[in-house]
């Protein structure tokens, strides 16, 4: 059993073949299209105070590792358990490599959940010494007779041929049904590919390319048989995120899988004589093998815009990591500028169990890592009935966004605190990009540190019916539901960086009283919406004034544009706004249901994307089974941004 940090890891040396790098993406390509924010809706506002978020929010942070009936939160505040696996565990019949005993895998997942925690995990086939509780050769049984082995005798394991087509075969079997059980998984945030080399770290040194003048032989895989391996796992593994470990593993079979991280085992570390990083790059004092240095060569450096950043603190510097925060000393390099450039969202952390959880130091580094969402502002009328509008605008002052589509909720409280009525939204928390990025002195945009504006505080909103909800004072609150907490009662809650933020995860927006006098919204309908119907030439299009920065386009002359879903209510006539944009004057026919069309002119607006609105009266049936279909038989309509219903 591992009681302490896991094993010294030998980073990759110098001296290694060059590979020949992707171009850079750099700075041209992280300013392509960040997702820039809604327009507020014309609501009061409400100011939020902020606060510092907990240490222990889900899927960042520290990881500790995994001690089977341990207490799994003791130590520095955490949410993530992280465990090795050898393969031979789970591929444990001699005669069938096709059967997967996965009772190990879900014996541990269930002990993470029952503290509230999410696990991060890799497989491995070779493991130095083993963990205690997991052998040290996980050769599965059924590669004898099959697979020939060859001793690393640096470490005394044992290697598979990595290039055998019936190893190559059976890996490629167990990621398909180990994705097939386990991709989406609320008990797991993250998954190392692990598999191939020495802890499963994608190396085998000295027995691998690294030294291509010593005389150990390479036991690594080829890079097209390595190459197969990671789009095995890009295949099996399309909702929980996956991580390998170098920026060229597989002669970078990753570069062109956005959702494929890196996984930076000696993060942040400084070796030789003199003292190189293993981490940052050259132009900051890295090695030439440094983990951002072939990120850089690569043009993989802004692969955080998509995929997780994991990884393990070097367990030599874990107790003095954070020290001399936010710099570094010896053998500890600059750790801010570590977890800014790498984008950082979890690391491997076994020290952190020794670390007081009022360090400032290392909860500046804890804030810093991944996301760190904040609302500061709330919109809605604070005296409401009937379909009633809320809106949120949410920051990132975290350098990683949050990577998972986790379903945002709002809810009334009553004066006792309990959820009397709840709505969810179709709000996307991965949208809220961080608002700052630090530039890599490679883009030649400034002496270091220079940071750059990058991502936007995001606007969301959403229509809610205060139907059937009792008149009186209420607390308006809003939530990101944990997957987890449909399996577990202990599972740690996603929490703002706000004053408001309770423990049961709804954060305070505001009062609300319900009730008579009070202002029901119009309900509006976006019309780039996944669920409408689009017909001929008719295009969604970017306009930067239009209601979620989006519009649909050259509708006429045969292509038409339906709104399905349309709420009527209790049924009866409602005035339908139109809200569009048009440089010139045009006209459309506007259909209900199906009905019969009406011709419908409209007014030239200032411009394409500045939208202007008209209105007429409509009858829609009860429900929302409604439809309305815009079109022009013979000729051109002009842009539509979306309807509103009152």
């Amino acid at each position: 059993m591992i009681t302490g940090s896991s094993p010294f890891r030998r980073p990759r040396p110098p001296g290694r073949a060059p590979r020949t790098a992707a171009p850079a993406l750099g700075i041209q390509a992280i300013f392509q299209d960040p997702y820039r924010s809604l327009n507020p809706a014309s609501l009061p506002v409400h100011t939020l105070t902020g606060a510092d978020a907990p240490l222990d929010n889900p899927l960042k942070g520290f990881a500790r590792f995994y001690q089977p009936g341990g207490d799994q939160n003791s130590g520095y505040p955490h949410s993530l358990t992280w465990s090795y696996f050898g393969l031979s565990e789970v591929m444990n019949d001699a005669s069938d490599c096709g059967h997967f005993d996965w009772s190990v895998l879900d014996k541990a997942f269930d002990e993470t959940a029952s503290y509230g925690n999410q696990a991060a995990i890799r497989f491995y086939i070779e493991y130095p010494g083993g963990t205690g509780s997991h052998p040290a050769n996980a050769i599965p049984p059924c590669f004898a007779g099959h697979v020939d082995n060859r001793t690393n005798a640096y470490w005394n394991t044992t290697s598979p041929d990595y290039d055998s087509p019936h190893l190559l075969t059976a890996l490629k079997n167990f990621i398909a049904a180990y994705g097939e059980r386990y991709d989406g998984d609320a008990r797991i945030g993250f998954i190392h590919m692990g598999l191939v080399g020495l802890w499963g770290e994608w190396h085998t040194w000295p027995y691998d390319t690294d030294t291509s003048s010593d005389s150990y032989p390479d036991y690594m895989p080829t890079d097209a048989h390595g190459a197969e391996i990671i789009k095995a796992y890009n295949s099996a593994f399309t909702h929980t995120k996956i991580e390998v470990r170098y920026p060229e593993s597989a002669g970078g079979a990753a570069d062109a899988l956005p959702a494929v991280g890196y996984h930076d085992d000696s993060f942040c570390y400084r070796e030789g004589s003199p003292l190189a990083g293993v981490t940052l790059p050259a132009s900051m004092g890295g090695a030439s093998y440094a983990q951002l240095q072939k990120a850089v060569e690569r043009g993989v450096e802004n692969r955080w815009t998509t995929a997780s950043m994991g990884g393990e603190v070097r367990p030599e510097i874990q107790p003095t990591a954070f020290a001399s925060w936010p710099g570094g000393s010896g053998a500890v390099d600059n750790m801010k500028a570590c977890l800014e450039l790498e984008h950082t969202t979890w690391k491997i952390n076994e020290g952190s169990a020794a670390y007081s959880p009022t360090d400032p130091k290392v909860a500046a580094a804890v804030r810093l890592m991944g996301y760190n969402l904040g609302v500061d502002r709330a919109y809605f009328h604070d005296t409401a009935q009937g379909s009633t509008k809320v809106g949120v605008r949410i920051s990132n002052t975290g350098v990683a966004p949050f990577y998972y589509p986790w379903k945002v909720s709002l809810g009334l409280k009553n004066s006792s605190g309990d959820v009397v009525k709840s709505w969810e939204t179709p709000w996307d928390l991965r949208k809220v990009m961080p608002q700052k990025i630090r530039a890599f002195p490679d883009w030649g945009v400034g002496s270091d540190p220079t940071y750059l504006d990058y991502g936007y505080a995001q606007y969301f909103d959403a229509n809610v019916d205060l139907s059937g909800v009792a008149s009186g004072d209420y607390q308006l609150v809003m939530k990101a539901k944990n997957p987890l907490e449909d399996v577990s009662s202990q599972a740690k809650k996603l929490r703002f960086a706000n004053a408001g933020q309770k423990a049961d995860g709804w954060l305070d927006l505001g009062a609300m009283a319900v009730g008579s006098g009070g202002t029901s919204d119009p309900v509006g309908y976006e019309a780039e919406a996944a669920g409408n119907s689009l017909t001929g030439t008719a295009v969604v299009a970017a306009c930067a004034g239009c209601s979620g920065g989006a519009k649909v386009g050259y509708l006429g002359n045969g292509a038409t544009l339906t709104f399905k879903g349309v709420d009527g209510g209790s049924g009866g006539t409602r005035s339908l706004t139109l809200h569009y944009a048009t440089a010139v004057s045009r006209s459309a026919t506007v259909q209900v249901n199906g009905g019969t069309p009406r011709t419908v002119v409209f007014a030239p607006t200032s411009d394409w994307t500045t939208p202007g609105t008209t209105t007429l009266s409509v009858d829609l049936k009860a429900g929302t089974g409604n439809t309305v279909t815009l079109a022009n038989p013979s000729g051109w309509a002009p842009d539509i941004d979306r309807i509103t219903v009152s």
